[in-house]
């Protein structure tokens, strides 16, 4: 089963929380044991699992990201994005998330979340489930 997941980021750099959505279709797949692939076809976005449950910790990780890749370095790639490409390179554009007894296989604190690296814009990711 595939289905695709719209998501609108409102700034520049933002992480969206994409979890119930993806349980969502997890559910409606009725698939016990499988694996839920959440893939972003975008360059300049990407898809992490991590911590949900304190906000500072999205913070934290686009605070850091916008360090390690700064938007106005001596890039080659001149429409002015070239530092959301290479963050979705360094983060990557998909996750695998296991199924066992008809639930994602996340840990307690952990979450989906979308990486918007060149917003804002509309998006859609694809969601797998077998």
């Amino acid at each position: 089963m595939i289905e695709e997941i719209e998501v609108k980021s409102t700034k520049r750099n933002e992480l969206i929380d994409i979890t119930d959505n993806v349980k969502e279709i997890a559910a409606k797949s009725r698939v016990k044991e499988g694996l839920c692939i959440v893939y972003c076809p975008h360059t300049t976005a990407a898809v992490i699992l991590n911590e949900n449950a304190d906000p500072s910790v999205q913070t934290d990780i686009l605070n850091k990201l916008n360090e390690l890749v700064p938007r106005n370095a001596n890039y080659s790639h001149r429409e002015g994005n070239a530092d959301a490409h290479i963050k979705s390179a360094l983060i990557g554009n998909s996750r695998i998330i296991l199924i066992k007894g008809g639930h994602l296989l996340l840990g307690v604190w952990e979450g989906i979340f979308f990486v918007e690296s060149d917003g804002p814009r509309s998006r859609k990711l694809v969601v797998l489930v077998k």
